[in-house]
């Protein structure tokens, strides 16, 4: 894993109202998440395998917020625990986790190598549940926690040439099931939110192009007004807590 790209505050021990943790801290949905908790006094740690996260935490601080980024691999298992254990002695307890990697691609099943079916499945499924699991770890003996894990349409049915994202999605669901019905008991929040159309960003602007030319703006699904969800689901009450969500914009098809 390596270091920490950013340390923008100076101040000293936790900061007020805990950590953050995105992990899948990409330019569109994972920075919203970070962002939106930042402006709740939350210290925004984004987590990604590798690309820029510097404007992430410039944007960030620059709003007044705090924020840090750091590159691991949530399907390395070490990478995993060291990143937990370290963002929870630097930076205070975790609150709230977003699991937010993704992994969809599109190919007919002769042409899905093992090679592409195994890196999908890592990636959604074998990474949820290292970042679950040591999520898990700490939030269940302070008996407070959210853990958000994000699905897609593939999580409740596959589609034509999405067999290896269908796969690692439903593992990935039934995985957040189970531990929504271990760690509630604990008091600890796990979710599961059914993202059901393209989000706004570049790479589903070059995957649905007519989708994007045929619809307006509130047409697609925004980041930002996504990433509320995930704050209303940590700010919940424990008498009505909810395990899935699905969210898509008025002029999906379902």
């Amino acid at each position: 894993m390596s270091a920490v790209t950013s340390t923008p505050s100076a101040a000293t021990g936790p900061p007020p109202g805990g950590v953050a943790l995105v992990v899948g801290a990409g330019e569109a949905l994972g920075s919203a998440i970070a962002r939106r908790f930042a402006r709740e006094g939350l210290h925004a740690v984004g987590v990604r395998r590798r690309g820029d996260l510097d404007a992430l935490v410039d944007r960030i601080v620059a709003d007044g917020g705090r924020a840090t980024g750091i590159h691991a691999d949530a399907r390395d298992e070490a990478a995993v625990v060291d990143l937990f254990d370290r963002v929870e002695s630097t930076l205070g307890p975790i609150e709230v986790v977003a699991f937010n990697v993704g992994g969809n691609v599109r190919f007919p099943i002769a042409e899905t190598t093992a090679r592409v079916y195994t890196k999908v499945w890592e990636m959604c499924a074998l990474g949820g549940f290292l970042v679950g699991r040591e999520a898990a770890r700490r939030m269940a003996p302070r008996g407070r926690g959210t853990i958000v894990f994000t699905g897609a349409t593939a999580s409740l049915r596959g589609g034509n040439g999405f067999a290896a994202f269908a796969g690692g999605k439903h593992a990935l669901r039934a995985l957040a099931q189970s531990m929504a019905r271990e760690l509630g008991p604990q008091g600890v929040h796990v979710a599961h939110v059914v993202i059901d159309g393209p989000i706004d960003n570049d790479n589903t602007r070059a995957m649905f192009p007519d989708a994007f030319a045929q619809r307006a703006a509130d047409g697609v699904l925004q980041p930002d007004d996504l990433a509320e969800l995930w704050w209303q689901l940590h700010r919940q009450p424990r008498s009505a807590w909810t395990f899935e969500i699905d969210a898509r914009p008025y002029t999906e098809r379902w």
